[in-house]
């Protein structure tokens, strides 16, 4: 990270530090979070939704329908809980379950829950794949997200950490472990509150679906609660402070740290909304969705967002415009930059 990026990272943890310090919620708007589905999914949150619109395929994509496959050569990977992973075109199978696809800054490793409840590491085919924490028998992890920070000589500590969900005795939290560990021992994730008047402890429970962004985030996270149906942050660069960012749920965190995009319910379908962090103001990417759009993700450049939809993929621009189909599979989208 340049001198001049940091004292801009910084200024910005500042302007976070006071917000959170006076416990001003960033956005008051109302969302409808779904704490009953078992993958941290926005589907079935609208009851009754309207069929997907038929959109045009991307360009350069290939057939229609379920044949439709936008995702060669633009990073774009699709798992569906089998053992067959959409990417580059093709399909490519993992010789394992995959769930919860995600990947490292750089897209050298995937991380993903396996079937039987394993948090795993393995190369971008499904080989070498490496048991980074074994399920004790009585869990349910869930969407693993990596924590890489590149160290430098001000300050910052490298690391190389996996956050995810857990589910123990009904109740979710966040735990991590050493993304290079073999049978690792996950330990619950410190949640902290800044200090200052008036300011309420963060919910240590109810808490899933974590997202960093690329290294220059420098240990950011995002996540949902879905007891108060709020999207927080989390900043090691602040000491392991957070607060509520806004209403909403599913959030993913841009690669430079600075902006996250995430799922809120407007009158009766998911959409898609992004915000800068620090702006306090927020825009819905999918004003005209007809059926839910959820599990939003970046591109590595940060200048896409790929959706899920009940039909496939669909990807939008963070500067605006029309939604574009782009595959027809179904599946939880990631991006291998």
């Amino acid at each position: 990270m340049s001198v001049r990026d940091r004292r801009s990272r910084t200024a910005a943890a500042i302007t976070l530090a006071a917000a959170l310090t006076a416990g001003t919620a960033l956005l008051l708007t109302g969302c409808d979070p779904d704490p009953g589905s078992p993958s941290g999914s926005a589907s079935g949150r609208a009851s009754g939704s309207a069929a997907a619109p038929v959109k045009s395929p991307a360009p350069g994509s290939t057939g229609n329908g379920t044949t439709l496959n936008g995702t060669a050569g633009n990073g774009l990977t699709i798992s569906n809980g089998t053992g067959t992973v959409v990417m580059d075109g093709t399909t490519v199978d993992f010789g394992a379950v995959v769930r919860d696809l995600a990947w490292s800054p750089g897209g050298a490793k995937a991380a993903f829950i396996d079937g039987a409840g394993d948090l795993v590491v393995s190369n971008p085919d499904g080989s070498g794949r490496t048991v980074v924490a074994r399920n004790p028998g009585d869990q349910v992890w869930s969407h693993p997200a990596w924590q890489v920070t590149e160290g430098d000589p001000e300050g910052i500590v490298p690391k190389d950490n996996l956050f995810f969900a857990a589910a123990v005795n009904g109740s979710t939290r966040l735990e991590r472990v050493s993304a290079t560990a073999v049978d690792g021992t996950p330990t619950v994730l410190p949640l902290n509150a800044g200090a200052g008047q008036n300011v309420q402890p963060l919910p240590q429970t109810g808490n899933t679906w974590p997202n960093g962004g690329g290294t220059a985030a420098t240990g950011t996270t995002v996540y949902e609660n879905t007891g108060t149906g709020e999207v927080y942050i989390r900043d090691d660069y602040l000491r392991q402070m957070g607060g509520a960012l806004a209403q909403g749920s599913e959030p993913a965190l841009s690669p430079d740290g600075q902006d996250v995009v995430f799922v809120r319910s407007v009158d009766g379908h998911d959409h898609i909304f992004e915000e800068t962090a620090y702006a306090r103001t927020a825009r819905d990417l999918t004003p005209d969705a007809t059926a839910d759009d959820t599990e939003p993700t970046w591109s590595p450049d940060g200048s896409t967002i790929a959706f899920r939809t009940p039909a496939g993929i669909d990807t939008v621009a963070v500067g605006g415009g029309a939604a574009v189909q782009v595959s027809g599979h179904v599946g939880l989208p990631a991006y291998r930059s």
